[in-house]
């Protein structure tokens, strides 16, 4: 089978495409015929080395993908065969024409959702859904959504009023982005490459304060939020770092103000995230969601669509399909 083979660590180029042999299907594992692989912004940093992989190169990189279960293995459900599913490996393989992975990980695909468009949600929004949870909004918070018009801050900034908030202030980086952002919601547009936004965060609440941060920045700016913030009942969900570091906080930085934080990562919570993709899948196939695809792309561009995600160029995501008539 033809698949993406990461061949050491280091810029889109390491993506290769390459023939391989098809995955081996253990006991509870599934196969499934690939329609459609999410490339996703954790993979760019997988692949750079800025996050650890794990595994030594070369291996077929990717981590969901949606398409037809064609083969289960021993223990996993023999009615799973022919059924339109997405699936998530334990950590590679989906960049390819066919992959293996847990039965545990399946998720139906709702009849009347695309898998193009069940393998875009299927991240974020499952990411999305147990942040505004944690949230606990009432219907009167002023809420900031970072990066709020693509990824996961695109599915907040679409279900946040939904989830409680009363007003929706979103940063973004350019025109593009801040028109998205308006479109999915968003009451006011910041600019966050402009290194001043803080500053015109606190000219936007003009005396009034910030309920709610969903923080996907991290680094610095964290900190420089911090008094813009509700006294007493503020909270910041902590979620990324597209800085390139966490939130740079103390303990000393929030008791102070009366501030909570609340670092969402870690293994309960991403069962958290795992037992959301259902409700994503469905939010999107009842029109509740918007999937935000970008563009569909051969399984071959799947270097073009790192080196994209890593200029920040797109409005949504890109999804690899690959060629099965080849």
């Amino acid at each position: 089978m033809k698949a993406i083979v990461m061949t050491g660590t280091g810029g889109p180029e390491v993506l290769v495409l390459q023939e391989v042999p098809a995955p081996q299907i253990g006991p509870g594992d599934v196969m499934i015929r690939a329609e459609a692989i999410p490339v996703l912004f954790p993979e760019t940093k997988l692949r750079s080395g800025e996050f650890p992989l794990g595994v030594e190169p070369p291996l077929v990189f990717g981590f969901q993908a949606a398409g037809v279960v064609s083969e289960v293995g021993a223990d996993a459900d023999p009615a799973l065969i022919g059924r339109r599913v997405t699936v998530a490996t334990m950590g590679f393989g989906s960049y390819a024409e066919f992959v293996s992975a847990p039965a545990d990980s399946v998720n139906p695909i709702p009849d009347g959702l695309s898998a193009t468009d069940a393998a875009a949600v299927l991240m974020s929004g499952s990411v999305a859904l147990p942040l505004l949870e944690t949230a606990r909004l009432t219907g009167t918070e002023t809420v900031l959504i970072e990066a709020a018009a693509t990824g996961i801050g695109g599915y907040l900034t679409q279900l946040a009023k939904e989830y409680g908030a009363a007003r929706v202030i979103a940063t973004v980086g350019g025109p593009a982005k801040a028109e998205q952002a308006r479109k999915l919601g968003a009451d006011v547009v910041i600019d966050h490459n402009d290194p001043e936004w803080p500053t015109r965060l606190r000219e936007t609440l003009s005396g009034t304060t910030l309920d709610v941060v969903f923080d996907s920045i991290g680094g610095t700016t964290a900190l420089d939020l911090l008094d813009t913030m509700t006294p007493v009942q503020g909270r910041m969900l902590s979620y990324g770092w597209l800085s390139g570091a966490p939130a740079q906080l103390t303990a000393t930085d929030l008791i102070t103000r009366g501030l909570t934080l609340t670092g969402c990562a870690g293994p309960d919570w991403l069962a958290r995230v795992a037992d959301a993709r259902t409700a994503a899948l469905e939010r999107a196939a009842a029109g509740g969601l918007n999937p935000l695809v970008e563009a569909v792309l051969p399984l071959d561009q799947a270097a073009h669509a790192h080196r994209l995600i890593e200029e920040r160029a797109p409005l949504g995501k890109f999804i690899l399909r690959p060629d099965h008539s080849a």
